[in-house]
């Protein structure tokens, strides 16, 4: 089964953008990992907003990756990207068995909380700058049923200050279990 990595920065407190979605505020200086990252990927997903915010970067930076956008309303026509309107669920089950390499979550914040919900998310790389924004769109949000546990497997520092923390998820098998198993 192929693996969903979700590859993403956010503030120390918490935010993956500022309120208008804008990320200026993401150091540029270094790559820290993300060639890397890309190289082990051939499938890109994403929300509709974060899918609009991307068209604002010029051009499109995910070319030669499959892209998909989730989306309830919008069914645009563009040549980088798919848009999946129905079946969420159904749709992920079967990219998920389908050949190929692993599988970018980019975000945002609603297409990151569907899939933690379902549990589709089989490990995080989180990019933390040390910044505090105060405010912003946060990288969880508030749900109680988001409850996951996280099994470390590396931490990388660098000298700017930022931290690249990865974790693999582990879910609850049951609401009644207190046991957790691997998703992946």
């Amino acid at each position: 089964m192929r693996k969903i990595r979700l590859f993403i920065a956010s503030s120390l407190d918490g935010y993956i953008a500022r309120t208008s979605g804008e990320v200026d505020w993401l150091f540029t200086d270094s790559d820290y990992g993300y060639n890397e990252f890309f190289a082990q990927i051939d499938t890109v997903l994403m929300g509709r907003k974060t899918y609009d915010q991307v068209l604002t970067f010029g051009e499109y930076p995910y070319k030669g990756k499959q892209s998909f956008v989730f989306s309830k309303t919008v069914q645009a026509k563009d040549n980088n990207v798919e848009f999946v309107n129905g079946n969420w669920e159904g749709f992920i089950n079967t990219l998920r068995q389908s050949n190929g390499s692993d599988i970018w979550l980019v975000g945002g914040a609603q297409t990151i909380h569907y899939f933690m919900k379902h549990g589709f998310i089989d490990e995080l790389i989180l990019s933390i700058h040390p910044i505090i924004l105060g405010n912003g769109i946060p990288l969880i949000v508030n749900d109680p049923s988001l409850e996951t546990a996280l099994e470390f497997k590396d931490v990388k520092t660098y000298d700017s200050g930022l931290l690249q923390v990865s974790y693999d998820l582990k879910r609850k098998t049951t609401d009644k279990e207190t046991v957790s198993k691997d998703i992946s």
